[in-house]
């Protein structure tokens, strides 16, 4: 066996996910080679990695707004064309929903995947001529690692997740950067995964009074006119629009982080960047952010995590995040970093052991 398709389209932290997986298949079997179907606005993530020879993007995302459309036809046939172009040893599917389970069809190699009870999307499994167990308790990282050990019949390694991102592959952004900063990540792609707004205020007007800079980043033009709003301090910069590569670049040389439950937040933990990632309405035993000197806070409330994209309770700031207060985020946050100055270096005589994702109820 030597050619490997893998099959995992999005998001931002799913991929990040695979990584992993991906590591462990190349310590193990060093004569394989990967190449990947991955959404186009990721596709940088794919060339992060040194076991992936190859990347063929959709565009499934735009594609469903027009279906019909003769350019959307035109686009589908040629990725069909371009994964049949090649005769595969193996086809993964790392994704496990109906979408990725019918793309897998249509490749020229046997077809791997989750079985009936361990499958995003029951009817997947129904796709694959080899299925193979994963708990649905366990870790995504773990799931996806199991998978490709299964299929590519090597020992589930016992190390800690090694993602292998090859940093050389970063961009140097054409934006002044401070010599240190920190990064807050304030976005999120559900509503119950925000913090309130007046939390990140007053976190980093704690912050910046204590003399650090803060780097805003954005995706979209909602995140953006957010992050604006936040940077009224002098000591606060929001950032351009950045690509992924970019982006990584800012992350891997920031002192630390607070991230959402957003892709960012697996980039920074799989960079090894000191970090703190508030956690409401998701599970951080099943997707949290996976790495050294990560710190998951997650809420107390008995309806956390709920995994639910509204609030059953308010239409305004989500309980379970609005529970936990900026001065418990920035105690934890000079614990991963030390303070700059003030009375704060007296109260914080020393800090808590790191671990690899040590959880904050």
């Amino acid at each position: 066996m030597r050619r490997v398709l893998l099959i995992k389209l999005t998001s931002l932290g799913d991929l990040i996910h695979a990584l992993p997986a991906l590591s462990d298949a190349k310590s193990a079997r060093p004569e394989l080679e990967f190449d990947w179907v991955i959404d186009e606005n990721f596709q940088e993530i794919a060339t992060w990695h040194p076991a992936v020879k190859g990347v063929i993007t959709t565009n499934h995302r735009k594609w469903r707004e027009a279906l019909a459309h003769p350019s959307t036809l035109g686009s589908i046939s040629r990725l069909v064309a371009e994964i049949r172009a090649a005769e595969y040893d193996l086809v993964i599917d790392g994704q496990g929903n109906f979408k990725t389970a019918l793309l897998s069809m249509f490749t020229r190699g046997p077809r791997a995947g989750f079985d009936r009870h361990s499958v995003r999307e029951w009817i997947a499994h129904l796709a694959y001529q080899r299925r193979f167990a994963a708990s649905k308790s366990a870790h995504a990282i773990d799931r996806l690692r199991r998978l490709f050990a299964s299929a590519l019949d090597y020992p589930i390694p016992a190390s800690p997740p090694d993602f292998r991102i090859q940093k050389e592959r970063f961009v140097e952004p054409k934006v002044d950067l401070p010599k240190e900063y920190l990064v807050f990540v304030h976005n999120a792609s559900w509503k119950t995964k925000l913090w309130p707004e007046t939390h990140w205020a007053e976190l980093l007007r704690k912050s910046v009074q204590a003399g650090f800079k803060v780097l805003l980043p954005w995706g979209n033009d909602a995140e953006e006119a957010r992050a604006k709003r936040l940077a009224v301090h002098s000591g606060v910069q929001v950032l351009p629009k950045l690509t992924l590569s970019e982006m990584g670049y800012v992350l891997e040389r920031a002192r630390a982080c607070v991230c959402m439950d957003t892709g960012l937040s697996h980039l920074v933990a799989a960079l090894n960047v000191p970090s703190i990632t508030l956690y409401g309405s998701t599970d951080s035993g099943l997707i949290g952010a996976s790495g050294s000197s990560q710190v998951h806070l997650r809420s107390n409330l008995p309806c956390s995590p709920c995994r639910k994209k509204t609030c059953r309770y308010t239409k305004g700031d989500n309980p379970c995040l609005q529970q936990i207060t900026p001065d418990r985020v920035y105690t934890e946050l000079l614990r991963q970093v030390g303070p700059r100055h003030g009375p704060e270096v007296r109260q914080l005589q020393a800090s808590p052991e790191s671990a690899s994702a040590r959880r904050l109820s």
